[in-house]
């Protein structure tokens, strides 16, 4: 009888890796080959496929629906704005800040919306991410309803030249990326991470099972909120302005992510990278089109989730038997 070993790594997965190095070393160069208008359509991509990945956590693996996200980008969005003109802080300490706050504000919300399921919890997310836009249209100090620009002292403490504060709003909204994409997955190949997985395939096996769904859980909100926040920094630290409807606009927020992830696949981390690569296609291509556009969109994702359920990744995934990021275990002989 051959004996026979358990890994997780495969010939695919080791060339994804080798690949994805060789892709990141020319992202990081970007600034030096692409033009303005390049780097701040890859700046975006890389933003929105970091809200994808942070959805694709908390709703794919923890079982937490959210349509309320928005909230916490929108939040810190808000804090760096505040910490940067009433403070004084460099905006990139702002951002960080404003996610630890995001962080702590989350344990609270979590709180109250986990007494909550299904639709319900839905719907309890958006109610707490109006909350959020109304109260900020409250702060005059911050522009109210109207919203308010980013002082341009404060724009300048990124570069001295306008070059320059784009390469590194760039760099910032790529090493975002990379370390929600890593985090992620070291997370989810980690004790807590099979504990999710768990949870994800049966909350009734899992608790039989001595796990701690509520904590595994509320880990999962506070640190993905956080990392919202953070992201919300990021973009409003691009856009340069900042009004209530802008921060906290479910479409660009929340339903974009949504289908973002869905058309990719859902509870897969290559399933966000597809997506986003998918959405940002089908944007360039159709968004002279006005109304149309969105109505593409929508027939996109009615069509992926009659014919593909798991997404376009999960259509290839079944296929071909790859992963590009290996978390599940494999059994084969010794070679």
């Amino acid at each position: 009888m051959s004996a026979m070993t358990v890994t997780r790594a495969t010939r695919t997965s080791r060339i994804a890796m080798i690949l994805g190095i060789i892709a990141l070393v020319a992202l990081v160069l970007a600034p030096y080959w692409a033009g303005r208008a390049d780097m701040r359509l890859m700046g975006e991509i890389f933003l929105y496929l970091s809200l994808a990945c942070l959805w694709n956590l908390m709703a794919g693996y923890a079982g937490l629906v959210s349509v309320g996200q928005q909230a916490f980008v929108g939040f810190g969005g808000y804090m760096l704005f505040a910490l940067t003109t009433f403070g004084g802080l460099n905006p990139v300490l702002a951002i960080i800040i404003g996610g630890v706050l995001a962080a702590a504000l989350s344990v609270p919300i979590a709180t109250l919306i986990f007494r909550l399921r299904g639709a319900y919890f839905a719907i309890g997310t958006w109610v707490i991410a109006e909350v959020f836009r109304l109260s900020f249209a409250q702060i005059q100090a911050l522009g109210g309803g109207s919203g308010s620009s980013l002082p341009v002292a404060i724009v300048k403490e990124l570069g001295a030249k306008k070059a320059a504060r784009e390469a590194t709003s760039y760099w910032l909204a790529l090493g975002a990326v990379v370390i929600i994409l890593l985090a992620v997955y070291f997370f989810l190949r980690s004790r807590r991470g099979l504990a999710l997985t768990a949870i994800r395939d049966s909350e009734t096996a899992a608790s039989s099972l001595g796990i701690d769904i509520w904590r595994t859980k509320l880990e999962v909100y506070v640190v993905t909120s956080a990392f919202t926040a953070v992201i919300g920094g990021l973009i409003f630290l691009q856009k340069l302005r900042i009004s209530p409807d802008a921060a906290f606009s479910v479409n660009d927020w929340t339903a974009f992510v949504i289908f973002i992830v869905v058309i990719g696949g859902i509870g897969t981390l290559e399933g966000p990278i597809i997506g986003t690569l998918l959405f940002f296609t089908l944007r360039e291509f159709l968004a002279d089109f006005g109304t149309i556009y969105l109505m593409v969109l929508g027939l996109v994702a009615i069509v992926v989730m009659l014919k593909a359920p798991k997404g376009v990744w999960g259509l290839i995934r079944d296929r071909y038997d790859l992963e590009l990021f290996p978390l599940s275990y494999r059994v084969r002989e010794k070679e």
